[in-house]
């Protein structure tokens, strides 16, 4: 990265020029979150990471999904049953490649992070399916 993120503030959007965006973020960081693109399935390295902690947004350092909620969906991309808190995550229509899903994006800068998915195996019957590229990860592991 270009820049160091500070920790957003909790309920405080972050809005940023594109140039500024394109500063922050790597080439593939910036396709991805920015340009609501998709890393390839079992390519991320959040993917199997099973460690307890949470999950931040690259682009605003917000706490997104804690590693409570992370399970193997085998799907190929980082799964969570659950935000973290409400508001953490918006979903928006997405009618891209013929399809209607759900986009997630981050809830305080806006960044793509993934699609969530009405199939999930644990009570809350929802899968959030993430690209790694978005994520960063803080290990509460000692």
């Amino acid at each position: 990265m270009a820049a160091i993120i500070e920790d957003s503030m909790a309920n405080e959007k972050v809005v940023r020029s594109d140039a500024e965006w394109r500063e922050l973020l790597s080439e593939e960081e910036y396709r991805v979150m920015r340009l609501h693109g998709t890393e390839p399935p079992f390519s991320g390295v959040h993917n199997l990471n099973f460690k307890g902690g949470e999950y931040k947004c690259k682009g605003c350092n917000s706490v997104l999904f804690d590693s409570s909620s992370k399970f193997d969906s085998h799907c190929g991309w980082p799964s969570f049953d659950r935000q973290v808190s409400e508001g953490a995550i918006e979903e928006k229509h997405d009618t891209s490649h013929g399809m209607l899903r759900a986009e997630i994006l981050c809830g305080t800068c806006g960044s793509h992070l993934g699609h969530v998915f009405p199939d999930g195996p644990t009570e809350t019957g929802v899968r959030y399916c993430v690209n790694s590229t978005s994520l960063k990860f803080n290990s509460n592991d000692k």
